[in-house]
């Protein structure tokens, strides 16, 4: 069972969480409400999540200040964050979302399609991850116990599952590649894409190093993940 993605939404005000619920709930993941930054924060400690539309202004902690805080921390720093606002203060105030590291950021009211499409993008890429992560454990185990007596070229079941795993994730990377393209995504969406391909490349040349005639078995390098 493939396991849901979790997206955050923070925002102090009920009737907009409810709406942008309303918008997100067709994508299928699992909404984690937040209303206000700290709450945002405290959500960030325990769970992973794809990606966090976060309200601009909030009483208390603004959105700003609640973006350089996940930045600030290792285990959040990567995660994207879209921006939502109600007010438009011109290019300054686009550019201190960016600075704050947005990866968007939305005037409202927005389209609901066009927002529901971006999210979408990002939960993509963080399925991907988290798939090629598990084929990385996968291999890495393989690995660990061909240094423990026994070769990775004894498991050829286990080798063709594994390349077959690895192939569906880069056929979906591949098609998702090819849809940023078409649509003109954000620079962050792709950079991030590419990122993802390069870490597939790295698996596998170390998964093709273990098939029999390679003369590499159990000696193989893994891709660092990151």
């Amino acid at each position: 069972m493939v396991q849901k993605a979790k997206i955050l939404l923070v925002d102090d005000r009920p009737e907009n969480l409810l709406a942008l619920e309303a918008i997100l709930s067709a994508l299928d993941q699992t909404l984690v409400r937040a209303s206000s930054g700290e709450e945002a924060l405290k959500a960030l400690l325990t769970d992973d999540f794809a990606v966090i539309l976060l309200d601009v202004q909030m009483p208390g902690m603004d959105g700003f200040e609640t973006a350089a805080h996940i930045k600030r921390r290792e285990r959040t720093r990567d995660i994207p964050i879209i921006f939502l606002t109600a007010i438009n203060h011109g290019p300054h105030h686009t550019f201190r979302g960016y600075a704050a590291g947005a990866v968007d950021y939305i005037s409202k009211p927005f389209d609901p399609w066009v927002l529901r499409a971006k999210v979408s993008v990002f939960v993509e890429l963080y399925m991907k991850n988290c798939q090629l992560r598990e084929q990385a454990a996968l291999l890495r185990l393989q690995l660990e116990g061909g240094g423990q007596g026994g070769s990775v070229k004894e498991s050829p079941g286990l080798l063709a599952e594994l390349s077959a795993r690895l192939a569906a994730v880069e056929e979906q990377a591949e098609a998702l590649s090819k849809q940023l393209d078409d649509e003109s995504a954000d620079a962050a969406a792709v950079a991030t894409a590419a990122h993802l391909e390069r870490k597939l490349t790295g698996l596998r040349r170390a998964l093709d190093a273990l098939e029999p005639g390679t003369g590499n078995g159990g000696s193989s390098t893994l891709p660092a993940q990151g």
